[in-house]
Formats: structure tokens, C-alpha cells, sequence
């Protein structure tokens, strides 16, 4: 079998990079190696165990591609030779290439006290199989312990309390969802969980598992605590999933990641790398950063299916920026770029801006939700950094706002004169809307400081 683009892997990079090649460049034969007979969408993994149904109602429907001619073959790629610029498949078979590109995503942590014979012992896995077990065991678990307070262990919490389980959550920081809020924010993740009847425990990590018969009875912490666990799940993080790409002679990354540049390209001709596998630089920094996001890797899917067969100026990464939302309850949390605690390590000299308002106008009316936003920007040139939310479902999008004004370089003094628009019942008002007066308080206390 010949095609012109070959993709390993089905995930969110790898359809993204399938679809950015079929109109960039029309008439290519694509094609798409994946693992998985269905493909999951990788932030919705937490809600399938309390929002949605079952794992069948979180799958990316083969039609996004197919629909484009674009050709889905369900099999494992075992070796590739770049030389001869051919790859072969589990079942034997061999698919030649002009383009290829790897999008083999990432694995979950495995940490050593986590053995995976334990038969009441999970990770997070994109795998519909192994998540429908998962659903099962929850659904016969009264007591589940999650071990990692990041942003999968927050919303894994969440969803599964809702279903009346007996929820504790381990994190071995001095707050959940540290890594990507200033403190202020997690305390109120904390608060929102624990409305839910979700018990806390930070500042304090995993000793280790006792059990019998290949079965977890408690979680031993490092404080000596132990607690009783029908069910323990595992949320650790990831890490690139780069062996084949090691096989193949492709320069790996000091973050474990591939090696590649601001077009993706990695350090072998026509190789190219997107998505978690592939290494990233930080925005601000361009020091090596472990940020992983399906929103990341369709960005760098767009660049890569655009450079494949030449480059395009316009189309190239800047480094990356993590922009996350999350939900806790009633509470949605929004970060881009730095955060304060980050930046003064980082050794910026920086501004705070804050603010408070309702994301309705006026407050009065149905479903109004507190929206408080807090900007970081550069006391020198007053550039935005780093902006952090908290409110209801608008905070989404207006973290997303707060990204393009990072990414722009927009400072200060330009937030303070945006021009927006407003109506009632979708978004504050526009005498506080909370990205500008953020800005102007930020202004003043420039002034203040000289």
C-alpha cells in the first residue's frame, strides 16, 4: 500500500493534522494509522463516569474523516524505516510514505508504588474497553480514593461524587490544581469540592498499598493515615509516548518528548511530530515545558498539515501557552500564560490586576454567577502575561479572550480601551467588564509604583 501522508496515531492531532493536510493540499492520498477501533475525546474521559452515559457518548465519529476521503486503518504500527520511507504493521503488512507524521500522544504515569496486578487498581487510558471496566468497578465501589490533584484527579472527583460515592482525593502539593492557579483559586476548588462531599488530602503522597488476595484494601499515606479503598485510581499525569519514534532514530527532547522546530518538523526529513509525543517550548520562557492539551495539539496539528509540503510563514508555533478551563461544581476556573506565583519565580517583575463583577447585567437576572479575574502583567513594559478566572460557563470563553490578548502582546493600557460588546443575558456589563477593569487596576497601580 502507497500514500502520500501517513499518520500514526487517531487522537485529536492526528485527525486534526489529516484534515489541515486535506486543504492545504487537495488531492493527496491521507491516511491515518490508529490503535484504537474508536477514538475517544480525550477531555471528556472524566464525564463519562457521571455526566454522560457511557464511554460510547465521548467517541469522535470516523465521518470527520472518512467524509474528507480522507482513509482510517485500524491496526499498530511496530517499525518504521525513514530511509526507505516505509512502515510496517502488526498484521504484517507495509504502507509506503512521502509525509509522515507522528501523533502517538501519551501514556499515563505509573508510579512506583502503583502495580497495575492489583485487580481493583486503575489509570486513565484512552481506551473504551479499559474505561468501561473502570465505569463498572465505580459503579460497584462505595469507597474510591484518587491519587493526584491536578486537573483529570479534580474533575474524576467531581463526576463521581455526583453518583453518591465516598470520594477521597490525595495530592501531594500544598494545594489541588497548584501547578496551573495561584493559590486563591485552588481554595476555591477545594471549597467547591468539598460542598460535594469530596475529602481532601494535600501536602501528603501515596506510602504505598495493603491488601490481599491481588486486592487493595487501604491507601498508606506518608502521614501515616490510612484509608479504606474499594477502588483507587491513579491520575498522576503523562508522558510522550516516543518509542517508536526512538526506534525509528528520531531525536528525543530533554523533556522525553521528539525533537522538532517552530514548522514541527522533527530531526529527520519529511518526519514530522504533533501532540503530546512532540516536545514543547514555553511561550514566554522557551524552556522546555510538559504542558499537555488536545487545544495545543490541534494547534500544532493546523501548522503541521499546512508545512508538509512547504512552508508557510504565517504557519508556525510561537511556543506553547497553556490555556486550561475546568469545572467544579457550579464553579468554572480559567488560566492562561503565567501564573503570579510563577512569574516572580521565573524572575518577572510584575503587576497584579484584579477584579469582581457578575457575568449578567443586571446582577438580578436568572443564572448571574461572580466572575473574578486576576491579570498579571510585566511592570516594565506592561505586557499581559497571565490571566486566571472564576464564575460560571462564560469564564470559558473569557479566559479565551485573555489567551489571544497574551498571545498578541497586548498591554495593559490597551485592555483599558477594548472595544467589546455586551447584551444581558450572555455577558457582564460593560461598565465592569471584568478583563478591562482588571487592566485598569492594574494601570493605577503602575502609576501608584512609578
Amino acid at each position: 500500500m502507497k500514500t502520500d501522508v501517513l499518520i500514526i496515531g487517531g487522537g485529536p492531532a492526528g485527525i486534526v493534522t489529516a484534515l489541515s493536510a486535506e486543504n492545504t493540499y487537495r488531492g493527496l492520498k491521507i491516511t491515518v494509522v490508529r490503535k484504537e477501533r474508536q477514538v475517544l475525546v480525550p477531555c471528556g474521559i472524566p464525564y463519562i463516569f457521571g455526566t454522560l452515559p457511557s464511554p460510547e457518548s465521548d467517541l469522535i465519529p470516523d465521518k470527520v474523516l472518512t467524509s474528507k476521503g480522507i482513509e482510517i486503518v485500524v491496526d499498530e504500527v511496530t517499525e518504521v524505516d525513514t530511509s526507505s520511507k516505509k512502515v510496517t504493521l502488526k498484521g504484517g503488512e507495509y504502507i509506503e510514505y512521502d509525509k509522515l507524521v507522528f501523533a502517538t500522544g501519551s501514556l499515563p504515569k505509573i508510579p512506583p508504588f502503583a502495580r497495575e496486578d492489583f485487580e481493583n487498581l486503575f489509570f486513565i487510558r484512552k481506551n473504551i474497553d479499559y474505561l468501561t471496566r473502570l465505569k463498572n468497578k465505580i459503579e460497584a465501589s462505595e469507597e474510591i480514593v484518587i491519587i493526584g490533584g491536578g486537573f483529570i484527579g479534580v474533575e474524576m472527583s467531581d463526576e463521581i461524587a455526583k453518583r453518591g460515592k465516598k470520594v477521597t482525593l490525595i495530592e501531594a502539593m500544598d494545594h489541588l490544581l497548584l501547578q496551573a492557579f495561584d493559590d486563591e483559586f485552588c481554595v476555591m476548588a477545594e471549597d467547591e469540592l468539598r460542598k460535594r462531599g469530596v475529602t481532601i488530602r494535600t501536602s501528603t503522597t501515596v506510602k504505598g498499598f495493603v491488601g490481599r488476595d491481588n486486592r487493595i484494601e487501604h491507601v498508606e499515606l506518608t502521614s501515616g493515615e490510612k484509608i479504606r479503598a474499594d477502588l483507587v485510581i491513579v491520575c498522576v499525569g503523562s508522558y510522550p509516548n516516543v518509542e517508536l519514534a526512538k526506534k525509528a532514530g528520531l531525536v528525543i527532547g530533554y523533556s522525553g518528548g521528539i525533537w522538532v522546530d517552530e514548522y514541527l518538523r522533527t530531526s529527520v526529513p519529511d518526519v514530522f511530530a504533533v501532540g503530546d509525543c512532540a516536545e514543547k517550548k514555553d511561550f514566554f520562557t522557551r524552556e522546555v515545558t510538559p504542558v499537555m492539551l488536545a487545544s495545543i495539539a490541534t494547534c500544532e496539528a493546523r501548522i503541521a498539515g499546512a508545512n508538509l509540503y512547504r512552508l508557510k510563514a504565517v504557519r508556525e508555533t510561537k511556543g506553547t501557552l497553556g490555556i486550561f478551563s475546568t469545572a467544579v461544581g457550579d464553579l468554572v476556573l480559567g488560566v492562561a500564560g503565567l501564573t503570579e506565583a510563577r512569574a516572580r519565580r521565573e524572575g518577572f517583575d510584575v503587576v497584579v490586576g484584579e477584579s469582581k463583577t457578575v457575568d449578567r447585567h443586571p446582577g438580578a437576572i436568572p443564572d448571574a454567577h461572580e466572575v473574578k479575574v486576576k491579570l498579571i502583567f510585566s511592570k516594565y513594559s506592561g505586557m499581559i502575561m497571565g490571566a486566571q478566572i472564576a464564575g460560571g460557563k462564560s469564564a470559558g470563553e473569557i479566559i479565551n479572550i485573555a489567551g489571544v490578548a497574551i498571545q498578541k502582546g497586548m498591554t495593559a493600557v490597551e485592555m483599558d480601551t477594548l472595544q467589546i460588546g455586551t447584551h444581558p443575558l450572555v455577558t457582564p456589563p460593560p461598565t465592569a467588564y471584568p478583563l478591562i477593569t482588571a487592566a485598569a487596576n492594574a494601570i493605577l497601580k503602575i502609576f501608584q509604583e512609578g
